[in-house]
């Protein structure tokens, strides 16, 4: 506000947000903000208000945030996030609802594991304890069709619904809401329309949660192979040895590397960095073509870029990692 040139005619008292295009507007922007749900999208928008300069804290029912990730990566997520200015309370539910007052709002709290009521005080409430497929305005009625309570169409193998001639893909149909998701779905669909097969490797399909740092993964997660019996190795490689992330000053996260034991074959890659959802591409094709983590480890990159990361963390998992 100070630096604001007296042509503008704007008071300097009040804050302001410049836009791509050079164009100033008032800045709406909440001093406080409470997100319940410590999920993705939960996450994704509370940080963009936290770098905004919302006060943003985040309440999550279980023990740590974003509970699908590999533990280790979640672990160093909310670390970065925590020394970003977000606040976590985790263990923790809203009880008897959220009260809006006539400015600002007002959240009951109790924390399970500690057994402690709490109240926090608000200008605005997030809610992101989940999403459905919203079907609403499709009459699916007319189709003879219907979906059940989060939305969802049952459908066959290849996308069939229960008449052959229609089908169902993306959101409406079980599996993950992604836009990827959905458009692999969509080729592979047309593709059985015409009779050409039609094919998606559903454990092949990248997650990514769009914050700063991102993180990105494929695969089985650390705990899943555990639970499954699975003898694996680990490899993984801190961004902070990394000289691209270093020169970029961004050097927060890691990638780690899992493989099956005997066979060397990559069973998850897990990513925490700032383009984490451009490196896991990498790993999905790898993932794909069932590579082993040798096979990646022996592929030349480039130096410098982030994506020498993968490379490193994929010869960690055979203890040969050479710049860490």
């Amino acid at each position: 506000p100070n630096s604001l040139p007296e042509s503008t005619g704007l008071a300097t008292d009040e804050e302001y947000i410049i836009s791509s295009t050079g164009a100033l507007a008032l800045k709406k922007v909440p001093k406080k903000m409470v997100v319940v749900g410590g999920g993705v999208i939960g996450l994704e928008l509370g940080s963009v208000y936290q770098r905004l300069g919302t006060e943003v804290t985040v309440i999550q029912h279980t023990e740590r945030i974003c509970p699908f990730l590999d533990a280790e990566i979640g672990k160093a997520f909310q670390q970065s996030l925590k020394k970003q200015g977000i606040n976590f309370m985790l263990n923790t539910r809203v009880v008897d609802g959220v009260n809006n007052k006539e400015k600002g709002v007002k959240i009951n709290l109790h924390n399970h594991k500690d057994d402690k009521h709490i109240t926090l005080d608000c200008d605005v409430a997030l809610i992101s304890i989940g999403r459905h497929a919203y079907t609403d305005g499709l009459q699916l009625e007319k189709a003879g069709l219907t979906a059940d309570e989060r939305g969802v169409i049952p459908t066959n193998d290849h996308w069939q619904t229960k008449h052959s001639h229609i089908y169902g893909i993306g959101d409406v149909v079980k599996g993950a809401m992604l836009a990827h998701k959905a458009e692999e779905e969509g080729i592979a669909a047309v593709e059985h329309i015409l009779g050409e097969g039609g094919h998606v490797n559903y454990d092949a399909i990248p997650g990514v949660i769009y914050t700063h740092p991102e993180v990105a993964w494929v695969g089985k997660s650390e705990e899943e192979l555990k639970a499954e019996g699975v003898k694996y190795k680990k490899g993984t490689f801190p961004m902070s040895a990394n000289s691209r992330a270093r020169t970029n000053n961004d050097a927060d996260g890691l990638v780690k590397i899992l493989t099956c034991a005997e066979t060397d074959k990559i069973l998850g890659a897990h990513c925490l960095s700032s383009n984490a959802g451009e490196m896991i591409a990498e790993g999905v094709l790898a993932f794909e073509y069932g590579a082993s983590a040798e096979d990646v480890a022996r592929t030349c990159h480039a130096h410098p870029t982030m994506s020498e990361a993968f490379k490193e963390a994929c010869m960690a998992a055979n203890d040969k990692a050479i710049h860490f």
